[in-house]
C-alpha cells in the first residue's frame, strides 16, 4: 500500500490568507492558552490586537492592565482603515457618464480598496505576480457582486454585497484556475501593487 504524504493547509489568523508552501508564519496567542498562525504582513496588527507572539513571556499584571492604542502601523493605514482616503478608482468626470452596470463595478471595487483585504491579494502578487481581476454580479435580486482574483496556482474570490454589515467577505479559494466556472474569468479590472482593484472602464 503506497502511504501519500499531505500537508494541511494554513491560513494567517488576521487576514486569512492561505501560507504559501514554505512560507514562515508567526505565531501569537489572542487569549493567551492558544497559539495561531500569522502571515509576514500581519505581525503588527496582531500587535494591535493585543496578541502575543510566541516565545514573549507576559506577567499576569501586565495581561490584566488596559492595553494602551498604539499608532497605526504603515499596513493598516495604507489597507485597513476605513477612515483613511483611498483614492477613486475612477475620476469624478468619468462617473457621470457611467451607466448603473459599471457603477456596480466601480462602487464594488472601491468598497474591496477599503478593507484588509487588498493586503492578502498583494501579499500573494509579490510571490505570484500580477493576478487576473474580474467583478461580476450575482444572478438573483440582490446586489451581491463577486470580485476574482487569479493566478495559475491559485485563486480568491470575495463576496461584495454594500447593503451588508459586514459588505465584503471571503466567499471562496481554490489552487487551479480551471476550477474556476468561465462566468468568473471575465476578466475586466486590474490590481495595482497594493492589492487595490481598478475596474477597467474607458476614462475621459
Amino acid at each position: 500500500m503506497r502511504v501519500i504524504k499531505t500537508t494541511a493547509a494554513r491560513t494567517c489568523a488576521i487576514c486569512e490568507r492561505t501560507l504559501l508552501q514554505g512560507e514562515h508564519a508567526l505565531r501569537f496567542s489572542p487569549d493567551g492558552h492558544r497559539f495561531v498562525d500569522v502571515c509576514p504582513l500581519c505581525p503588527d496588527i496582531a500587535l494591535d490586537y493585543g496578541w502575543v507572539r510566541e516565545g514573549v513571556s507576559v506577567s499576569p499584571t501586565l495581561q490584566q492592565l488596559p492595553r494602551r492604542r498604539r499608532q497605526k502601523s504603515l499596513w493598516q493605514t495604507l489597507l485597513g482603515a476605513r477612515e483613511e482616503r483611498v483614492e477613486p478608482v475612477v475620476s469624478e468626470p468619468t462617473l457621470r457618464r457611467l451607466g448603473d452596470e459599471e457603477m456596480a463595478l466601480v462602487e464594488a471595487a472601491e468598497l474591496f480598496n477599503q478593507t484588509q483585504f487588498r493586503r492578502t491579494v498583494a501579499g500573494v502578487a509579490k510571490a505570484l505576480g500580477e493576478p487576473r481581476v474580474s467583478i461580476v454580479p450575482l444572478s438573483g435580486v440582490n446586489s451581491e457582486m463577486v470580485l476574482t482574483f487569479a493566478w495559475e496556482i491559485s485563486w480568491y474570490q470575495y463576496r461584495v454585497s454594500p447593503e451588508a454589515p459586514q459588505p465584503v467577505r471571503v466567499a471562496e479559494r481554490g489552487q487551479d484556475i480551471a476550477d474556476l466556472a468561465l462566468s468568473y474569468q471575465e476578466w475586466n479590472a486590474t490590481a495595482t501593487e497594493d492589492g487595490r482593484v481598478v475596474p477597467s472602464i474607458e476614462r475621459l
